[in-house]
């Protein structure tokens, strides 16, 4: 019998997810306000999640933030009566630890198990099924959600055996992929202001000790005049300020991360909040004059 899995949330990542669960032979439902992104999954093979469709055996939230994750699973959406008893909840949202933990002692009263599974990767991953999962729970959470797990992800990360470890690793990697895009915005700006040609740039830092991964696959969005979003600028705001949060509670000083949100806070103020994150370089290149790719 085919395992049926449910999504909720069909935004950049959890289309792709969907689609990658299709590939690998689930039977596929999902649910998302935008009737587009539905009617994409369907295009795609999979089928619209309704309150009358066949209980899951596993529930992937892919939505925004905590107080999207509580409505959909357990809130007016409620979308957790829709997985079997014994099921399993992924929460794949960027959240702090005790948030996840609050959600794993809910779902647990439901009888249901929950895995903190935060992802990363970018939609590109999400499509190909080659997203990397820091997750945490109990073990039988992640037996029930294997296969699905190895559908969605190249590496699956168990960091423990109740949640809250695998939010709070993903906190740490967007402290480190927000400050690098602020980072990345400001060396571009920096070398057009030294008349240096941005390919040229990028060409030689991806060989040189100053890259990173933000920097390799972000500067490219610049060169090209590219703002798309594949990532907003808008997320940062967010998952930056998860991330002084969970800082200030262990009282401890994060002043690179303060200067990082403040720029994205400006940047999106600026009305570049919708736009690909790599748009930072277009605010600060605003500030100083400098005219970046496209703009002549």
């Amino acid at each position: 019998m085919t395992e049926i899995v449910h999504f909720v949330g069909l935004g950049s990542m959890g289309l792709g997810m969907a689609q990658s669960a299709l590939r690998a032979g689930f039977e596929t439902y999902g649910h998302d306000p935008d009737a587009g992104r539905r009617e994409l999954l369907v295009a795609a093979g999979g089928r619209l999640l309704d309150r009358a469709s066949p209980k899951a055996e596993v529930l992937v939230c892919v939505v925004l933030n905590a107080a999207q994750t509580r409505d959909a699973l357990f809130g007016a959406q409620g979308w957790a009566e829709g997985v079997q008893a014994g099921g399993v909840i992924l929460g794949c949202a960027t959240v702090a630890p005790e948030f996840a933990r609050e959600m794993e002692a809910e779902a647990a009263r439901r009888g249901l198990l929950y895995l903190d599974a935060p992802i990363s990767g970018g939609a590109v991953k999400a499509a190909e099924g080659r997203l990397s999962v820091m997750a945490s729970g109990r073990a039988e959470a992640f037996g029930r959600a294997e296969a699905v797990l190895a559908a969605l992800a190249e590496t699956v990360h168990r960091l423990g055996d109740c949640a809250g470890p695998g939010s709070a690793m993903k906190a740490v990697n967007q402290l480190l992929a927000g400050v690098h895009i602020a980072a990345m915005g400001e060396a571009l700006c920096f070398a057009t202001s030294q008349g240096l040609d941005l390919a040229r740039v990028l060409e030689v830092i991806k060989v040189s000790a100053g890259n990173s991964w933000m920097f390799e696959n972000r500067a490219p969005h610049v060169i090209e005049a590219d703002y798309a979003p594949r990532s907003a600028i808008d997320i940062w705001p967010k998952d930056l300020g998860i991330v002084r949060d969970i800082a200030a509670r262990a009282a401890l000083p994060l002043p690179l991360v303060e200067a990082a949100l403040t720029e994205y806070r400006a940047a999106s103020a600026a009305g570049l909040g919708r736009a690909d994150d790599a748009a930072i370089t277009k605010h600060i290149a605003a500030r100083a004059g400098l005219r970046l790719p496209g703009e002549d």
